[in-house]
């Protein structure tokens, strides 16, 4: 597998679309980012993936995935070696990432609690007023 098999994958995905991210190319789902070609150069595809998602991956296949290094990588951001991936690994992995911000873009936000909903220690020194 190469970059254009990456991103042909990627953009399979429904509702993926190209955009860029700091002059490297990005996949998103809803406007968030579930892949990158930002280490195309040394042969990587990226993956947005929690991080027990990326433990499991790298214990079953080590050769083809590897952590991000840093504090990017300790939150599951995962590289996939693209030689070393066939069309059903790499469709199966960037599968898994575009899911992952798919579910991330479902959760309803939490909404501003109302004026005056302040905690109950507040609440009661103001009703002793």
């Amino acid at each position: 597998m190469n970059a254009e098999d990456f991103r042909r994958i990627a953009l399979s995905l429904e509702g993926a679309e190209e955009s860029s991210h700091m002059g490297s190319p990005d996949f998103r789902v809803g406007g968030r980012i579930f892949a990158t070609l930002a280490s195309q150069k040394q042969g990587y595809g990226n993956l947005a993936l929690t991080p027990e998602q990326q433990a499991a991956f790298v214990e079953e296949l080590p050769e083809v995935f590897v952590p991000i290094a840093g504090g990017w990588g300790r939150m599951g951001a995962t590289h996939i070696r693209l030689a070393a991936a066939n069309e059903e690994l790499l469709a199966g992995a960037l599968r898994t990432a575009w899911k992952l911000r798919i579910e991330k873009s479902a959760k309803p936000v939490r909404k501003n609690r109302a004026p005056g909903a302040g905690s109950r220690k507040t609440k009661t020194r103001l009703g002793k007023l």
